[in-house]
């Protein structure tokens, strides 16, 4: 009966540091679940100190052997990590989602001057909200939107506007950053995963990301991924050469939405993703009123521009999947 108990009670556990370590896609509504893994690691303790507590070591072990799996995969985002030398100029990228244009848009452009913000990602930003944050005049570069935004202090070059598997389009920019090559950054926000319908749309949205090509412009990407850094899907992406930068910085345990923790156990779900030739120096999150999420605002120091009359890629030097 003991080892019944201690078997019962580490399943669980012990299932989900599998599933998480294997790296399986999941179907809905496992999908949304994992994304609560951090939860999980905090208390993988439990099934260990009761397999203890009954004197059934076996089954101890094996429990202990998944909080280590799991506690593996979640500690590295709260320290910060090895990162480049990069010796070109700063670059400041925030995102935020304006929740269905709710959101307070003067405290966004006040938080965006208190960060010397340089480039804004904008998601659910209604005609009514992007007006106020265009009519300030702070962010001349524009790209994309009402929807999904970009907004520049630098000169933006629309690119493309590829609408992903819901029809939610998703903007693309080239901006020049004097001192630095050619930036290349696009706005994500993939449909969220809260259904059976969605589910599969959101992950082809996100295996359908570009990868950046260390040979060409510098790549950036920053949204709403609705997804956590415990998704199959957003680790995929990141192994294709992509750096999330508050994981880098050692402020990935940092929540994203819910805004209110009343609402649901907070989690991460908004991100700047860079390549590897950037710097990230600082990450902070940011509440701002009226919104369910907080803003993303990553502090990167972007290599320095090639000396002149060398060449350098031009289009097409990001990698299409």
């Amino acid at each position: 009966m003991r080892t019944l108990i201690a078997v019962l009670v580490a399943a669980p556990w012990v299932l989900w540091a599998a599933v998480r370590t294997a790296g399986f896609p999941l179907g809905y509504p496992l999908v949304a679940v994992v994304a609560f893994t951090p939860y999980v690691a905090l208390s993988s303790f439990v099934p260990v100190v009761v397999a203890l507590a009954l004197r059934v070591r076996v089954v101890a072990l094996v429990a202990a052997a998944a909080a280590v799996a799991l506690a593996v995969a979640v500690v590295p985002r709260g320290v910060a990590g090895p990162r480049p030398e990069a010796g070109g100029p700063r670059l400041v990228v925030m995102t935020f989602n304006a929740w269905v244009g709710q959101a307070d848009a003067a405290a966004v452009l006040r938080v965006a001057r208190e960060h010397d913000v340089d480039v804004l990602s904008l998601q659910e930003a209604l005609p009514g909200f992007l007006g106020r944050v265009d009519a300030d005049g702070r962010y001349p570069g524009r790209a994309g939107g009402p929807g999904t935004a970009l907004r520049s202090r630098f000169p933006l070059r629309d690119v493309r506007l590829a609408p992903n598997e819901l029809g939610r389009a998703q903007p693309e920019a080239r901006l020049r950053v004097p001192g630095a090559p050619p930036v290349w950054i696009k706005a994500v926000h993939p449909w969220p995963p809260v259904d059976g319908a969605s589910a599969p749309g959101w992950r082809r949205s996100l295996l359908r990301l570009p990868a950046p090509d260390a040979r060409g412009d510098v790549a950036i990407m920053a949204g709403d991924f609705n997804a956590t850094l415990d998704h199959a899907e957003l680790r995929e992406l990141l192994g294709r050469g992509w750096v999330d930068a508050a994981d880098a910085a050692g402020a990935g345990l940092a929540w994203t939405w819910p805004a209110a923790r009343r609402r649901a156990l907070p989690i991460t779900i908004d991100h700047v993703l860079v390549d590897r030739r950037v710097r990230v120096e600082r990450v902070h999150v940011v509440g701002i009123p009226r919104s369910d999420h907080r803003a993303v605002i990553a502090e990167l120091r972007l290599p320095a521009a090639a000396p002149a009359g060398l060449s350098r890629p031009g289009r097409g030097s990001i990698r299409q999947r």
